[in-house]
């Protein structure tokens, strides 16, 4: 909906926060424990937050030209505002290599200690980040791919996770769930997630070689669960999938309390005016990020 004839994001789950130019949302639940934690996702077409980096010719990292192109600073000051708008350093800042693989990794301390921990060799291929450290700020970045953040208020353990549909099919959030259990002995039924914007199965259409990866993946869901998350779009032969809806299942199935799963309800295409789509803007595509904080 629109106030003022801007548009505005909230809903009982989420506060869409403007601030000059700044704009981004954060979640009502997680905002319980302002004094704990800090977060928010990301707003706006005009900032960016891609800061991938290119390979050379032997396939190793050549960050020595990524981190000092005008784009990666360019980023980097758009990090800077959006962490000074949620009182974070945008120096704790750290970041995996996204590659859409279920690998989650603690992190117990910076790399960098005068810039954020961005295209580093031990982050590669990294889709999840764990810490129960302050001064370390989790970022993931994502252009229809749900971005999960997790809280721990007991243990006081966050963790942010990238998870596109193939980080889905590779079950990206139990594997979360129990790095943070055997890493930091957290309680499933203490744990807080909170499903950012993503792709929603209105626009989430594939093929029948990925719909039957689903169906062969996700069988323990049983019949009546997967109607729902798998329906067929018969003209054409295609089929729209709820990877938001197998996430939460899954998780549920797992200890997550039901009222512990919070989900933004918001579609990165049909919200693609404010949002970055990978699908609406393709290969002219921008990136969001969610970030979370221990204070």
């Amino acid at each position: 909906m629109s106030q003022g004839g801007k548009m505005d994001l909230s809903n009982d789950k989420v506060i869409h926060i403007k601030n000059g130019n700044i704009e981004y949302l954060q979640f009502r639940k997680l905002l319980e424990y302002s004094d704990v934690i800090s977060h928010c996702y990301s707003l706006g077409k005009n900032v960016n937050f891609r800061t991938s980096y290119k390979a050379n010719e032997t396939n190793k990292l050549n960050m020595v030209n990524v981190n000092n192109t005008s784009e990666y600073q360019k980023v980097i000051s758009n990090y800077k505002n959006l962490c000074d708008n949620i009182s974070l350093d945008y120096r704790d800042l750290v970041k995996g290599i996204q590659r859409h693989t279920n690998n989650v990794t603690s992190v117990y301390g910076k790399v960098n200690k005068d810039k954020p921990d961005f295209n580093m060799k031990e982050y590669e291929n990294i889709d999840g980040l764990i810490t129960n450290k302050k001064n370390i700020v989790l970022s993931t970045t994502s252009a229809d791919c749900i971005s999960l953040l997790f809280f721990d208020p007991v243990k006081k353990v966050i963790a942010n996770v990238h998870s596109g549909w193939k980080g889905t099919l590779q079950r990206i959030c139990i594997r979360t769930v129990k790095k943070m259990l055997n890493d930091f002995s957290c309680n499933p039924e203490d744990i807080i997630i909170c499903i950012c914007p993503s792709i929603r199965k209105c626009h989430f259409e594939v093929e029948e070689t990925v719909k039957d990866m689903f169906l062969e993946e996700f069988q323990e869901l049983g019949e009546e669960n997967l109607r729902a998350i798998i329906e067929e779009k018969i003209p054409n032969r295609k089929w729209n999938i709820d990877t938001v809806l197998i996430n939460k299942i899954i998780l549920k199935n797992i200890g997550i309390k039901e009222e512990n799963i919070i989900d933004s309800k918001i579609c990165t295409v049909c919200n693609s005016e404010i949002l970055h789509s990978y699908r609406a803007e393709k290969e002219n595509y921008g990136l969001n990020t969610a970030l979370i904080g221990l204070k």
